[in-house]
């Protein structure tokens, strides 16, 4: 499904990592974790697009998309801070990518419904985002990301910063979630009972450096 084969990358004139190799089946939850700084983010960031590496291939489906601009990887990702726009509602959020695609509007409303019932907020679509609680923020970033039905799923710690009973609730329905729709996911996370909660492999990235 998702290969990264002898990746390499050079961040202000310093290797950050070097001949990383890793594969994700189908369908497949697996967690990377490893020390602040070793380069879990900007592997994710990478394999978006929105960041280059240096040596070494990227594959999809086997179709290499090394260089293949960020919009046409099919490729979601939710970062820790969540992103969301403040000036858009909560269904305008989650539309977004849609509406970059130029995705007829009855689909796209249909869409939107179908993913903010799945994580259990859609009485909030017309909410702004600026009034939402840090969990239903959290539950909002990823129900854009996975409205656009992407291949593969990249969680960048994306529960970071919520209270321990909050946290443990929403990474049980992410999981059910994410196990539901058969969504492929790498999912970068510091705690460690997070990953092997969540996922199906857990990876350490320093075990990837060949």
């Amino acid at each position: 499904m998702l290969e990264i084969d002898k990746a390499s990358v050079v961040y202000e004139s310093s290797q950050l990592f070097a001949n990383l190799s890793l594969k994700i089946n189908a369908h497949e939850i697996v967690a990377l974790t490893g020390p602040s700084g070793c380069g879990k983010t900007t592997l994710l960031r990478c394999i978006a697009g929105l960041e280059s590496i240096s040596t070494g291939t990227i594959l999809l489906n086997n179709q290499d998309i090394t260089n293949q601009p960020t919009h046409l990887r099919k490729i979601g990702m939710v970062f820790q801070d969540n992103q969301l726009f403040p000036h858009l509602t909560v269904g305008q959020n989650i539309a977004y990518s849609l509406k970059i695609k130029r995705v007829d509007k009855k689909i796209t409303e249909q869409k939107v419904r179908e993913v903010t019932s799945l994580v259990g907020l859609a009485h909030l679509i017309d909410r702004t985002v600026t009034n939402l609680s840090g969990g239903e923020a959290k539950r909002i970033a990823v129900a854009r990301a996975l409205v656009a039905e992407p291949k593969v799923l990249l969680l960048d710690e994306p529960l970071t910063g919520l209270d321990p009973d909050l946290h443990g609730r929403l990474l049980e329905d992410l999981g059910k979630l994410l196990r539901t729709r058969g969504t492929t996911v790498l999912h970068v996370t510091h705690d460690k009972a997070e990953a092997s909660t969540i996922a199906d492999r857990v990876l350490d990235l320093r075990q990837l450096i060949s």
